[in-house]
């Protein structure tokens, strides 16, 4: 543990630069197991790769436009999509194989996830609505009304009985998943920004949101109290992306940035600790954080649609960048 008051900083460096995709990188995710990477593209594939050497293993293919959001199972072998082709697919990764397609959404399918029992897919679209699914037998449990603009995010909470879900009406909502139920509305001020993005922390008792006024928040899902405010990175246009993240130097909360930075706050401080400048050569809208390693991955848009591996180490062990291709 590093002595109270000591600022750290978590040394992220550049280890892989993963080539792939053709068009925008719109989103990234680690397995549960810390093996596989999984990425999402406007190229409307899913590449898989390895989490620790980036070295590529499998496509993904079946939507027939953009993928917007990609989420795994909680025993690592199965892989949900949301796509701009207004589905959900469902993907055994081993053999390629696509399971199920989840129809029902009316346009544009934004974020999904999956419950950590892997037995429910949440997602969100841009008709308004979010819809919890079956995962066994592909069919739509619940349809909420959630939003009175599109859905730009959702996620279960650990133990798959709650729903967030954030919208560009400003609001952030919590479901309960087995009625459909609104339980609570934390952001419940239609005049503040939209809501761009929300996450459950990993205990269950916070929920992480992002807003286009550039300003992540960490509320208690009790007492609908926000406790942190992290502002440094830019956000006003996309829906770009979170994660916690754990470090031997710290507990780290990473976003990506419309000045093409990946930025690192300290979760407890505040405190921008990393902000790596010309992450990308685009805008950084994907961002998700390793579940084991020290390990951070990103995306980036259309200039620069490649797939980013950052690793902790210290600055004086930082090793030269290597790459790695599809």
């Amino acid at each position: 543990r590093r002595p109270s008051g000591e600022a750290t900083t978590p040394h992220l460096a550049l280890a892989y630069t993963l080539r792939g995709h053709d068009k925008a990188v719109s989103c990234v995710a680690f397995a549960p197991d810390g093996k596989w990477l999984a990425s999402g593209s406007a190229d409307a594939t899913i590449n898989v790769w390895n989490a620790i050497d980036g070295r590529y293993e499998s496509t993904l293919r079946g939507h027939a436009a953009g993928v917007n959001a990609v989420a795994w199972s909680a025993d690592s072998r199965f892989v949900c999509s949301a796509s701009d082709d207004k589905t959900v697919m469902l993907f055994d990764v081993a053999t390629g194989a696509r399971l199920k397609t989840l129809a029902g959404h009316s346009n544009y399918v934004f974020c999904a996830a999956f419950s950590r029992q892997s037995n429910l897919i949440v997602s969100g679209s841009f008709d308004e609505t979010v819809r919890v699914w079956d995962v066994r037998s592909g069919r739509c449990l619940h349809t909420l009304p959630a939003h009175s603009d599109p859905v730009s995010s959702v996620d279960f909470n650990r133990d798959g009985t709650l729903v967030a879900s954030g919208s560009y009406d400003g609001l952030l909502r919590i479901w309960d998943a087995s009625t459909g139920q609104c339980l609570k509305t934390i952001i419940d001020d239609d005049r503040s920004p939209p809501v761009s993005f929300v996450r459950f922390s990993p205990n269950g008792r916070y929920i992480l949101s992002a807003t286009l006024d550039g300003t992540l928040r960490l509320w208690h899902y009790a007492t609908g109290r926000c406790v942190k405010t992290y502002t440094g990175h830019v956000n006003s246009r996309y829906c770009v992306f979170a994660a916690f993240a754990v470090t031997d130097a710290g507990h780290w909360v990473v976003t990506g940035s419309e000045d093409n930075a990946l930025c690192v706050y300290d979760l407890q401080s505040k405190r921008l600790a990393q902000r790596i400048a010309a992450a990308h050569g685009d805008v950084v809208v994907a961002v998700d954080a390793h579940p084991l390693a020290p390990i951070v991955a990103s995306g980036g848009l259309g200039n620069d649609p490649t797939v980013r591996l950052w690793k902790h180490v210290p600055p004086a062990a930082a090793a030269a960048p290597t790459s790695g291709a599809a």
